[in-house]
Order: C-alpha cells, then sequence, then structure tokens
C-alpha cells in the first residue's frame, strides 16, 4: 500500500504541472489572439491562476502583460482569477 501511496504523489505532481501547463497556454490563446479575439484581461486571468498552479513562465508573462493594462483591466482580470479558483 505504501507504494502504491508514493505513486500517487508523483502522478499528483505531474497532474498540477500539466494544469498549470494548460491554463498558461489558454492565457497565450487570449494574449496572442490565436483562435480567438485579443482579450488582456482573460489572458492576465489565465496567466495568473497558471502561477499559482506553479507556472513560473506565466508569472513572468503576466506582470509583463500587467504593464499594458489599465488599473480597471487587471482589477477585473484579478477578480475572475479569483472567482475561478473560487469554484474550481
Amino acid at each position: 500500500m505504501a507504494r502504491f501511496e508514493m505513486l500517487e504523489d508523483g502522478f499528483g505532481a505531474m497532474g498540477a504541472t500539466a494544469q498549470a501547463d494548460i491554463l498558461l497556454e489558454l492565457g497565450m490563446m487570449y494574449a496572442t489572439g490565436r483562435d480567438c479575439e485579443t482579450d488582456v484581461v482573460a489572458a492576465h486571468k489565465w496567466f495568473n491562476i497558471a502561477a499559482i498552479k506553479g507556472s513560473v513562465r506565466a508569472a513572468e508573462l503576466r506582470s509583463e502583460l500587467s504593464v499594458t493594462m489599465s488599473k480597471v483591466e487587471i482589477a477585473t482580470a484579478l477578480r475572475e482569477a479569483r472567482e475561478w479558483m473560487t469554484m474550481h
């Protein structure tokens, strides 16, 4: 049983990394307008969530993006990220 629990721990870490990567890709999609319209608020939201999940690259991109955003846009993105995290 102990070996099984150790494996579960390893898979959990891999799952968190994969989830952060997917969330980072969502941010990239909205930031670049790939397959959708460019939306800096949505991009910031997904970069923020990916950063919370452990993506260093997402934190860097969020920081770079926030320089181009208004305070209202940043506040909106942070609120949407908080709401998403609360629900998921």
